[in-house]
């Protein structure tokens, strides 16, 4: 079989209603040349049933107990064959139908960063060219980011971080790997605010020292 433009990915752990509307802007998906992996950490609140409503769209699934999200974001990489990744997890969802029919002609780069939809605000870089300053400086969301499979042969996201390992990913990738990286004006997701990056500030900082 030929290798898929995209692999989406979604982790869930227990949260089984943001996990079906995360499934369904994924499934709704009218550009077709993808494949869908969920990672579940072993959900007890009725997650199971929703992925197996889904299990005819979904290509892979697990779940089982893991070690937290970068865990469980790494399981997902491995069983990934697309040409480019995407983290959607659970809760988050496309900004509308068409969003992998809009970005599929602009991947030309190792990564290749969109908008996101955050409350009333759509955030994300303004210039072309995204820079080492720029990843140090700002945030950089994983769910509006597609990632050249190819940049995960020698690297995964680092397990002992908590909050910051996909932000460490985009530093160490262009540092070490020389990866480039084009933004795009194309808003790729709705955000669900209240995450954990954003709830535990100081656990963020302190790891963002680390690195």
């Amino acid at each position: 079989m030929s290798q898929r433009k995209f692999s989406i990915i979604t982790i869930n752990y227990n949260n089984k209603e943001g996990l079906r509307k995360t499934i369904e802007s994924v499934v709704g998906q009218s550009f077709r040349d993808f494949e869908y992996i969920i990672i579940d950490g072993g959900s007890t609140d009725g997650s199971i049933e929703v992925i197996k409503e889904y299990a005819g769209k979904v290509d892979y699934w697990v779940s089982e107990p893991d070690k937290g999200i970068y865990h469980a974001m790494n399981k997902g990489v491995l069983q990934a064959h697309g040409e480019y990744l995407n983290f959607m997890n659970s809760g988050d969802e496309f900004y509308n139908n068409g969003v992998l029919q809009e970005v599929a002609p602009s991947l030309d780069s190792d990564i290749v960063v969109g908008k996101i939809v955050h409350g009333t605000e759509v955030w994300g870089f303004h210039k072309e060219d995204i820079t080492l300053m720029d990843l140090i400086r700002g945030t950089v969301l994983h769910q509006a980011s597609f990632f050249r499979k190819e940049l995960f042969d020698e690297n995964r996201y680092d397990e002992s971080y908590k909050i910051v390992s996909d932000w460490k990913f985009y530093i160490q990738t262009l540092i070490f790997n020389n990866a480039t990286f084009r933004n795009i004006r194309s808003i790729v997701c709705r955000f669900v605010p209240g995450g954990v990056s954003e709830t535990d500030a100081g656990t963020r900082d302190m790891e963002r020292k680390r690195v």
